[in-house]
């Protein structure tokens, strides 16, 4: 029998966390909930979270900022609350690592799809390879420092990567030799950024080709499977 999930609701405003709860929790999830970024981080020290769902403004530290920290150690699914009407507070979000939005006001029904349908990507995409975290990585004549967003060849020179850019590639440093589907790979580079800024997957493979092939017609790195997606076939270690 698989596992309820577990989700932790963050927001500032009680009404809405004890809302949200008794209504998650209706429908089947065991739900925890905390006022704050700080309350939310004790959570997570003692419980396994499978998604987390985080208000953007809050007092102190806000969601953003912890939506980044959380991004740059896990890989938790993250579903951002917004009040904010403009869609640069949500690219913002996207660009940071969450995975989805919804804005206030907003019906519940709506956040409980999106729930399901991230937690459904989450749980049918492939593991990272544990051996690859945030190290410098070497892979033919490049080495890539994630930590840093930084891509460098041999001979010093570097090479600059856009944020979508940044994102596949270190989706396919971390899944060396595996065949990855056009919706795994977006999935990987953060689902809605990518589609953000790059409608087609096809697209930006091919930039990334330019960047780091020799021959982009004849690619060494990034395999094209016809039908079944790209892989990534150098061998990645750290440097």
């Amino acid at each position: 029998m698989e596992q309820t999930p577990h989700l932790l609701v963050v927001d500032d405003h009680r009404e809405i966390r004890d809302a949200l709860s008794k209504y998650l929790a209706r429908h089947g999830y065991r739900v925890s909930v905390a006022a704050d970024a700080r309350e939310a981080r004790r959570v997570l020290a003692g419980h396994a979270i499978d998604l987390l769902i985080l208000d953007i403004m809050m007092p102190g530290e806000d969601g953003l900022s912890l939506c980044r920290d959380l991004r740059a150690r896990s890989a938790i699914p993250i579903i951002l609350l917004t009040a904010m009407a403009e869609e640069t507070d949500r690219i913002v979000g996207l660009e940071i690592g969450a995975d989805d939005y919804v804005t206030k006001p907003f019906n519940p029904r709506e956040l409980l799809a999106r729930i399901k349908a991230v937690l459904r990507r989450a749980n049918s995409l492939p593991p990272a390879q544990e051996r690859i975290a945030r190290d410098r990585l070497r892979f033919g004549e490049w080495i890539f420092d994630p930590a840093r967003r930084e891509l460098l060849r041999d001979d010093g020179v570097a090479v600059p990567l856009s944020t979508a850019e940044y994102q596949l590639l270190l989706a396919f440093v971390r899944h060396p030799g595996m065949v990855l589907t056009r919706d795994q790979l977006l999935d990987l580079a953060r689902g809605r950024e990518a589609q953000l800024f790059d409608r087609s997957i096809d697209n930006l493979v091919s930039r990334l080709r330019k960047k780091i092939e020799k021959d982009p017609k004849r690619p060494r790195y990034i395999k094209t499977h016809w039908g079944g997606g790209y892989s990534f076939a150098a061998e990645v270690e750290r440097a």
